[in-house]
Parts: structure tokens; sequence; C-alpha cells
């Protein structure tokens, strides 16, 4: 069935009007109909079962019917990850996305071989994911800042799975075995690595666990969905509630 993220409150008997690119995907993509059913999510009132009650080239209404399912929040994880080049980085922002991490920020940091991006993109990227993949709420997309800063104002309450190219580290699962569940985050870096001083700092994160994801130099697209991944089956929602 379709899936929809809106922004606006859902309850009972609420008309939602679709925006321009939904409404070109109903009628253009989707070929939907007048009376068909599809399902919407906005991240706070769960998904919700609606009816298409008008549809035309320049319009779109639902109305909702009932609560399919109540809003469960997914693991409280974040994704640092250097800059990269477009194609890369919309493939790790469409793979976070799948893989249920709740935050994306992208960094800038010394070797990174891109310094902007365009988060408007990478937001419809990582709703469009989240309306394939039945979560219900869409990955937040943070504005890109500097590791250094980043760094400097960590929270200790959030450990850091930082995945460290340079050696001595532990292999993933070997270095999260036994951790505690709650607020992690994972730092990835470009594919130039980090400067020895990044690689120091973020060791010296508050809350960091340097880990290895194998003998293979990986790209970053490779690294992010292999760590995440990894987190996953360790300590997230793939061993179950």
């Amino acid at each position: 069935m379709i899936r929809l993220y809106v922004v606006q409150d859902l309850s009972q008997d609420v008309e939602i009007e679709a925006k321009a690119d939904q409404i070109h995907y109903l009628a253009h993509v989707m070929r939907a109909r007048t009376g068909d059913e599809l399902l919407v999510f906005n991240g706070r009132d769960g998904e919700w079962l609606t009816r298409l009650v008008t549809i035309s080239r320049r319009e779109a209404r639902l109305l909702t019917v009932r609560r399919q399912r109540p809003q469960t929040d997914g693991p409280d994880l974040d994704l640092l990850i250097a800059l990269v080049k477009r194609a890369r980085l919309d493939t790790i922002v469409e793979k976070a996305a799948e893989l249920g991490a709740r935050r994306v920020r992208p960094l800038l940091t010394e070797r990174a071989n891109a310094d902007h991006t365009n988060l408007a993109r990478l937001r419809a990227i990582a709703i469009e994911a989240a309306e394939q993949t039945g979560r219900l709420d869409a990955p937040e997309i943070l504005s890109p800042a500097g590791l250094t800063e980043v760094l400097a104002d960590w929270p200790g309450e959030r450990r850091l799975m930082f995945c460290d190219e340079g050696g001595e580290a532990a292999p993933a699962l070997a270095a999260l075995a036994g951790a505690e569940r709650g607020p992690w985050a994972i730092l990835i870096g470009p594919e130039g690595g980090f400067s020895p001083a990044e690689r120091a700092a973020a060791r010296a994160a508050p809350g960091a666990v340097p880990v290895s994801l194998g003998p293979r130099i990986l790209r970053a697209d490779t690294a992010a969905i292999a760590a995440l991944s990894l987190w996953q089956a360790a300590l997230g929602d793939w061993r179950g509630a």
C-alpha cells in the first residue's frame, strides 16, 4: 500500500491536502483513483489509513479513516558522516533511513572531498526511504557542522562509535559487546581518512568507543552501511524490544 509522510497532525476524520510532488506521485506514477486507500504518517501520531477523496492533476485530498499503528520510536542513533560527493552522500542518507538512524549530520573535515550539500534534496531522499521502509518517522537531516566543533561540545551521555581506520581498535562487534543501549552516534570519516588531530579528538570525546570495520579500506558509503548494520545487530532494534 502507498505510504506518504505528512507534516500536519493526524487524528480521526482529518482532511489532508497533498503537496505538489505527492500529487504527481499519486496521479501520474501510481495512477491512484478516488476511493483508493493509502497510509500516512508524520513521526508523531502513528500510521493512519486514509481514503483518497479528491484526485486531479492539481489537487489531491485524503481523509483519515482509522489509526493502523501507534507511534513508536526507533533507536536514538545519530550518523555523523564527513561530506562526500553527491552520489555517495545520497546513498548514505537513503541507507541510514532504511537502517533506522534517527538523525544524519554531514561533517566538514580536513580531508573531505566536498564542502557543501543540498539539504532539501537529502531530506527528500530520507522521507522517500522512510515511506518505503515502513518506519513511522523520517530521519532528521541536520545542517553541516565542523567535526572539531561537534567533538568539542560532545554530550557525555551519547556514546560515540568511532570507526577508526587508523588501527588500534577492536572489531566492532567485540567493542560493542556488553555495551548499554541508549543514545549513540556513529562517526564515519571522509574517503581521505581523518587527520591525526581529528582522530585524536574523536578518541578523546566523552563516551568514545573506537572500532574497526575489518581489514579492508571501505569507501564512506560502504563504511556507513556496515557500521549501522553492526550497531543494529549489537545494540539496536534488530535484537527486538
